[in-house]
């Protein structure tokens, strides 16, 4: 028995299948022995190392301010991020030279450079050519390399989900009389937009996670950059503190992602028909304005 992409497994190879992933299995928790084995010699298990995140107190000092400046840096990046990166993916569909041609330069050229190196050029023209106090120039400097960056990346997923979909799309609504503006906000982009929802998500969750670059580098106290101080007061917990850290940006991940599966099935359950009736007197009323010469699109 044969499927579209594979043949069917047959008895001796169901049950070779079964014999690696109990092999996979067996090693799997063999190095999770290890790992738990060699942080209890290290004395990295102690209750003494976790306990101030049962009672709280890192959470307030430390963890709490540190994810505050994440989601602010994180959010007002992706505010700014989404709408230019729809621009200027439109901009790089444009039949306009002097249009096109600029906005796929500006895309290419910030999408070829690592957001590292835009956070270290940010601050550096913020200390240059601004008055920003040296307190709040590394929030600035990473809100900037993350909007270059990410807006570049969102322009191509943008510009990738309209050329996506069939010509006819257009075609059908150019032939009825719609200009190619009205197309694109009418019929490319919301049809687009929940086939461009995953890969925009995945964006978001880069922005999210890319806030650390500025904690290890230019200073910005965000989340990851909380351990350093974190365990030094409370005795060298470092294990425990980068384990804590990365539950929560897990956390934060995943309900992100959450959130936007479930937009992605409402809005695909908005598209389909309502099951709503249309009364015969707007039947009637349409053929007779058909029969009396044609309705105006």
């Amino acid at each position: 028995m044969t499927s579209v992409l594979y043949d069917a497994q047959g008895p001796r190879a169901k049950r070779r299948n079964l014999l690696y992933s109990a092999l996979f299995l067996v090693a799997f928790a063999a190095v999770l022995w290890w790992v738990f084995t060699s942080l209890d010699d290290k004395d990295q298990l102690a209750w003494e190392k976790w306990k101030p995140f049962v009672h709280g107190e890192a959470w307030s000092t430390y963890l709490w301010p540190g994810l505050k400046n994440t989601l602010k840096a994180a959010a007002l990046s992706m505010v700014i991020a989404l709408p230019l990166g729809a621009v200027f993916g439109i901009a790089r569909l444009s039949d306009h030279v002097w249009i096109r041609v600029p906005a796929a330069s500006v895309v290419e050229f910030f999408r070829a450079i690592p957001v590292l190196v835009l956070m270290i050029f940010a601050v550096a023209a913020y200390s240059s050519y601004t008055d920003i106090s040296s307190d709040d120039r590394p929030f600035y400097a990473v809100v900037t390399g993350l909007v270059l960056y990410n807006s570049s990346v969102l322009a191509e997923i943008v510009r990738a989900g309209i050329l996506s979909l069939p010509k006819g799309q257009s075609e059908a609504a150019m032939a009825v009389g719609l200009r190619k503006n009205q197309v694109m906000r009418f019929i490319l982009l919301p049809q687009a937009v929940t086939a461009m929802l995953p890969a925009i998500v995945s964006q978001l969750v880069v922005i999210v996670k890319d806030t650390a670059i500025g904690g290890a580098v230019l200073t910005f106290p965000e989340l990851l950059a909380s351990v350093g101080p974190m365990s030094a007061y409370y005795g060298a917990n470092t294990i425990a503190s980068f384990t804590v850290v990365a539950l929560v940006f897990i956390a934060l991940n995943f309900g992100l992602t959450s959130f936007a599966s479930w937009l992605e099935g409402r809005l695909r359950r908005g598209k389909k028909s309502t099951g709503a009736t249309v009364p015969p007197a707007a039947v009637a009323g349409t053929e007779a304005a058909g029969a009396g010469g044609g309705v105006t699109v």
